[in-house]
């Protein structure tokens, strides 16, 4: 077998971590790129020569002609906004040629897990957590009671209507009998099911066997993560997480390639922290310090990708970076958004967790967050504008401490730098 080379690039923290740009930049040298998990609740902010891009199912690679993007068996697929999120694009570059290929056992989101999520939202009332309100957890709930549709199910009429017929016996029930709605008639999602066919049989492959034969002939591999670590539904803020893996030890099933052939593992992290949706978030800032650093973040201030809520933001959380880090194996780290904080006199950074009048350095169970307060220490700030340096030793000394201070925190060599929103506006260290 040739040497191929398979890079997964993963959020070390709440996601919202800059990954868009990351990806982008990496799927320029890639010949494949696999979204793995999570579907349409989650944005990937990508700023090039067309414009401004919020891709929320297509993998990052979608601007460049001669990569394959996948969208593996982990993921949640919703055609209806598929086709839209796709059609978006292509107003604005009508020219632009892309490779998709969808995986013959990607399950599909449907339209009563959205009604569901919102359903259940809505009951929750002030105990929500924060659902993007995109059929997430439904849809992941009935792929694991093993109910859902995979895409290569939609072809046979006979086959498709009994499978939807059964499925939606137990649906209905839930939503009459728990949320007083109206049933949903299975054929009415048989029929908006089977309009996707020629859209399906154009796109729809063996994820599986394409990847093995792309690492065969040595191609390189990027796998694309969405949110973070802290999201992941095993080893997040639990409840507080997403419905899926976010880890990129998961990239394995969700792709369908062997867990050894993953040779890099970059983790992502913003040179501050921010986070859109509920849960605990202990080193968050409030009024106007919060207001602040929130304008001066991300590409237009920090505003979520999908849904436009304002994130909460704080200073540099090192526990939960060195937490996320570790969760995702991470072999290296890039960091983003380093240039919003030229404005500070001093920069925090969360150093350890005070629990109980007990200082703690490990990333805490998360019962036990919601009690916890950050430890600052106190470093020089650069006040620079450094939007525009591409070499490390260029940057203001204080700059440069400041990058090593948390390399040295977190125990994973940072080797991306972003420094503005744009794709040239990178630093590889």
């Amino acid at each position: 077998m040739s040497s191929s080379k398979i890079t997964a690039i993963v959020g070390a923290n709440w996601g919202d971590e800059g990954k868009g740009k990351i990806t982008d930049i990496k799927a320029g040298q890639a010949d494949v790129v696999v979204r793995f998990q999570g579907g349409g609740n989650a944005g990937h902010t990508i700023l090039n020569k067309y414009g401004k891009f919020a891709l929320h199912q297509m993998p990052s690679g979608m601007f460049y002609e001669d990569v394959v993007n996948i969208i593996g068996n982990g993921c949640a697929l919703n055609l209806e906004y598929l086709e839209k999120e796709i059609a978006k694009v292509l107003e604005i570059v009508p020219d632009l040629k892309f490779q998709l290929m969808l995986d013959q056992r990607v399950p599909l989101l449907l339209p009563h897990h959205i009604l569901l999520d919102e359903l259940e939202e809505e009951r929750r009332g002030d105990r929500q957590f924060g659902s993007t309100k995109s059929g997430i957890a439904p849809f992941y709930a009935e792929k694991y009671f093993k109910e859902a549709i995979q895409l290569n199910e939609i072809f046979d009429d006979a086959h498709l209507k009994t499978r939807l017929e059964h499925l939606y016996e137990k649906v209905n029930l839930t939503l009459v009998g728990v949320y007083k709605a109206e049933p949903v008639k299975y054929m009415d999602i048989y029929e908006r099911i089977v309009k996707f066919r020629p859209f399906v049989e154009k796109h729809m492959g063996d994820a599986t066997a394409f990847l093995r034969k792309a690492r065969e002939q040595g191609k390189n591999i990027l796998l694309e993560g969405q949110l973070g670590a802290l999201r992941d539904v095993g080893m997040g803020i639990y409840p507080y997480v997403t419905s899926s893996h976010t880890l990129a030890g998961f990239a394995s099933v969700g792709a369908g390639i062997p867990p050894y052939a993953i040779t890099n593992i970059l983790a992502v992290t913003k040179a501050y922290s921010s986070c859109v949706g509920a849960g605990p978030f202990v080193a968050e800032l409030f009024d106007e310090e919060a207001d602040e650093l929130r304008m001066r973040g991300g590409h237009a201030g920090e505003f979520g990708a999908l849904t436009g809520r304002p994130r909460r933001v704080g200073y540099f959380d090192a526990v939960a970076t060195r937490y996320g880090a570790e969760c995702q194996a991470a072999t290296q780290l890039a960091m983003t958004g380093i240039d919003v904080l030229s404005y500070l006199d001093e920069i925090p950074v969360c150093v350890a967790y005070e629990i109980n009048g007990k200082k703690v350095t490990d990333f805490p169970a998360p019962s036990l967050l919601d009690i916890a307060k950050p430890v600052y220490e106190i470093l020089p700030g650069f006040k620079q504008d450094i939007r525009g340096i591409r070499k490390f030793d260029e940057l203001p000394e204080n700059a440069k401490a400041y990058v090593r201070f948390i390399e040295k925190q977190v125990g994973v060599p940072i080797t991306w730098l972003s420094n503005g929103p744009k794709r040239e506006e990178i630093v590889e260290l």
